[in-house]
């Protein structure tokens, strides 16, 4: 086991690529997403003067988008699925009430500016945001497929900005 990780972490240091798609994966992890993807990206460029930061944001950003059309279309049709099912329906029911709750709170402040409402949701790097959870928020409110893949898609770019920022302050700090 030490042996294998040591093999991972080894593959890291040295190959560029895998630094890349490490960044990919780990921007489509949920709660993670690109709010995590880049500080590692930053630890990367730190290891390795040949990780270019910029390709690195946009890589994190194409695997942060990734799984948003999915989350629009289906996620939301799977907690409706799961809802009365034996082991999972209470958790799906939660999630669910939750997301409308939360929903039609951000509608009623948001009113008519329901765009720019989800997009500084996803855009503030605060845990529990981000475009996992701004895209089915979006779905629960039956928001149209095109404005919300843009109020997310903008709300990843601002993110990006604010960790880009925050990284390379600490990144400065340390290497």
């Amino acid at each position: 086991m030490g042996s294998l990780a040591k093999t991972i972490a080894q593959a890291f240091v040295q190959n560029t690529m895998t630094q890349y798609f490490g960044c990919f994966i780990i921007s489509m992890i949920p709660l993670i997403e690109l709010r995590g993807a880049i500080p590692i990206a930053y630890w990367f460029r730190g290891m390795n003067p040949e990780f270019n930061i910029v390709l690195g944001y946009v890589i994190i950003a194409i695997g942060n988008m990734l799984p948003v059309p999915i989350i629009f279309f289906f996620a939301r049709k799977v907690l409706e699925w799961g809802k009365d099912k034996p082991v999972i329906g209470k958790f799906f029911t939660f999630c669910l009430e939750k997301g409308h709750k939360g929903g039609e709170k951000l509608q009623a402040k948001a009113g008519r500016g329901l765009f720019v409402a989800l997009l500084l949701f996803v855009g503030i790097p605060l845990p529990g945001t981000g475009a996992w959870t701004g895209t089915l928020a979006a779905s629960l409110l039956d928001m149209k497929f095109k404005e919300s893949i843009t109020a997310v898609m903008l709300g990843v770019a601002l993110a990006g900005v604010i960790m880009g920022v925050a990284s390379t302050l600490v990144s400065s700090a340390i290497f």
